[in-house]
């Protein structure tokens, strides 16, 4: 007796319900979900091309030099949070257990959690992907760059002595006192530092933002043109705000300690993207497959 017919069938009746399925999806928002948990408002970021310079220390013939500027490009479109996660986002994801309480000094349904680490922002975005069926994560670096726009500023940089890590320190805190910056600890309204040209709120305000970009130890050649080696050290991650700085995942206040560079972040926030699904996923999620 042959089972083939009954495969057969099988998978064109499987097919054909992918098929109807992406069909429904192409035909309505692919986020169009009943959604038990409300999330932030978004910002859709179209593509483009922008000069960066790359994250990390680079050093030059045992000398710390500024980081190589490369041109990027986001091919696809990016969907980030207009504003930082907020106390009372964070807080149901703390009363359903899933994430530990913030260090947060104040209370407030807008305003950016604070004194949260890496660690913890990543158990929120796991928490929120798994409630949502959507797929929210950290932004990389350069996507927090793009969407900071005008208003990004990478690392601080400065002459200084290679040899003397005290003094550099200290010209970096004179660099960045003459841009203006004072300390200003107290987390304010979702909204009070405006947005940018890209719709984007309350970048580079009093709350520095985790990125999923790992601390980088690189090495160019002599020449200038090329990295002859880098090591990654992902027990540090890129935190973006008034400038770049980084610190160690555990930190929840970046005035403790971590590998800040300059003076430390006033408050360490964050705020998530969300990848779009392809077509294929869509139609599963309809069809109640995760």
């Amino acid at each position: 007796m042959s089972f083939e017919p009954v495969i057969t069938f099988g998978t064109t009746a499987a097919v054909a319900l992918i098929g109807w399925g992406v069909s429904h999806a192409l035909d309505t928002h692919p986020f169009d979900l009943p959604h038990q948990t409300a999330v932030s408002e978004l910002v859709v970021l179209g593509s483009g091309s922008f000069e960066h310079p790359q994250a990390g220390e680079f050093l030059k013939g045992n000398h710390p030099v500024a980081a190589p500027i490369v041109q990027q490009t986001m091919k696809a479109p990016l969907e980030i949070m207009k504003y930082q996660v907020s106390i009372s986002e964070y807080g149901r994801c703390v009363a359903e257990g899933a994430c530990k309480p913030a260090d947060s000094r104040k209370s407030g349904s807008n305003i950016p959690v604070t004194g949260v680490s890496h660690i913890d922002a990543e158990v929120y975005a796991t928490w929120l992907s798994a409630c949502t069926g959507q797929a929210w994560r950290l932004p990389t670096d350069v996507e927090w760059a793009y969407a900071a726009s005008e208003k990004f500023r990478g690392d601080i940089e400065g002459e200084g002595d290679p040899n003397n890590p005290a003094r550099r320190w200290l010209t970096r805190y004179r660099l960045e006192t003459a841009l203006g910056r004072k300390p200003d600890p107290e987390p304010r309204a979702q909204g009070s530092f405006g947005t940018n040209s890209k719709g984007v709120a309350d970048i580079a305000g009093n709350v520095w933002e985790w990125t999923s970009t790992c601390y980088s130890h690189a090495i160019i050649a002599i020449d200038g043109k090329r990295i002859e080696s880098s090591i990654d050290n992902c027990g540090v991650h890129v935190v973006e705000g008034f400038h770049r700085t980084y610190m160690s995942n555990f930190i929840r206040d970046g005035k403790s300690g971590g590998c800040a560079v300059g003076t430390p972040p006033d408050n360490l926030g964050f705020r998530l993207v969300r990848d779009r699904p392809s077509p294929v996923q869509a139609a599963l999620r309809r069809l109640g497959f995760s």
